[in-house]
């Protein structure tokens, strides 16, 4: 079946600039070229429904159908730009309410602001890229203040960490009328964990020490989830730092794995538990109609990924 798509694009230095996408599909995948260039820039309001774009040819790439629905506002749910986009202007994803994905190629340099205002659903930047090697991520990081996963879609080992939110306030101090700058959260700290573009997770985890009372165990609980599940680069004296913030705080844990089903993050809270909060856990999972995740847990780390010959009754726990 053929795709439904066309594309408004305009030349700019270097390439293309895409200014709209048409398809059918909330999942937009935008294409490699356009008039033959390039696609190196995303367009300011490309995806936002905010404001209309001016001038530019429109194109259906070969192979695929016309459409004149646009992918932009709430519609998007998933966009992945391909790796010669190099940058994106201001408000490209302006009220994209649903957006819950964006991945991109290790390349992106240039971001304008207001890129993801409104999108309160954003929960993964997805990178074709290993986890050492050099990306805009840091430059995306910045530009989303809420919580954030990424995953690296390259190398030898998968990736994935989590990075809390954080929150910047200006305070005026009158009458001198001097406006004082703050930064709350650890979630910026964990942004600043990078050499020349390239993660540095010793920083990455060093910044789990620093945490305080006030963070959220939630977003703690991710980190922790995330660098045990996908242990690139993770010295021991790390790893049992997370174990033992998970084993304190078992049921965030819990909550946070129940959210997204997650298999492989609750076999790595299986790791770090006793029996007796295994089996608590377990209640919680049977509880919540997830029964896989409560054998899981009854079984222990050494019985995951064979088939449980005994059965369980959720209702004697």
């Amino acid at each position: 079946m053929q795709r439904s798509v066309s594309i408004l694009w305009e030349p700019c230095t270097g390439g293309a600039r895409l200014l709209r996408l048409f398809g059918e599909s909330p999942r937009a995948l935008v294409p490699d070229t356009a008039g033959g260039l390039p696609v190196t820039e995303i367009g300011p309001y490309c995806f936002s429904a905010r404001r209309e774009p001016e001038g530019g040819q429109l194109e259906t790439p070969a192979g695929a159908c016309p459409s004149d629905h646009p992918v932009c506002g709430e519609f998007a749910q998933e966009v992945i730009l391909p790796d010669s986009v190099r940058a994106i202007h201001n408000g490209a994803f302006y009220n994209c309410r649903a957006l819950r994905c964006l991945t991109a190629g290790p390349g992106i340099e240039s971001l304008g602001s207001d890129l993801f205002t409104n999108c309160r659903a954003l929960r993964t930047f997805a990178l074709r890229a290993a986890p050492d090697e050099a990306t805009g991520l840091k430059k995306m990081l910045a530009a989303v203040a809420a919580g954030i996963g990424v995953e690296f879609l390259g190398g030898t080992a998968p990736a994935r960490l989590y990075y809390p939110e954080f929150s910047e306030y200006l305070h005026e101090n009158t009458p001198a009328h001097i406006f004082n700058h703050s930064i709350e959260g650890v979630g910026y700290r964990y942004r600043q964990c990078f050499d020349q573009g390239v993660l540095a997770f010793e920083e990455y985890d060093a910044a789990f020490a620093m945490a305080d009372a006030e963070e959220s165990p939630e977003g703690l609980c991710r980190v922790a989830l995330d660098r045990l599940c996908c242990p690139v680069q993770l010295n021991e004296e790390a790893r049992a730092r997370y174990g033992a913030y998970l084993a304190d705080h078992a049921a965030d844990a819990v909550a946070v794995i129940l959210a997204d089903r997650d298999a492989a993050a609750l076999q790595a809270l299986a790791g770090v538990l006793d029996e007796t909060s295994r089996r608590e856990a377990a209640l919680a999972c049977g509880q919540a109609q997830w029964s896989e995740g409560a054998a899981l847990l009854l079984a222990g780390t050494s019985g995951a990924g064979r088939k449980q010959k005994k059965t369980y009754d959720f209702d004697d726990l």
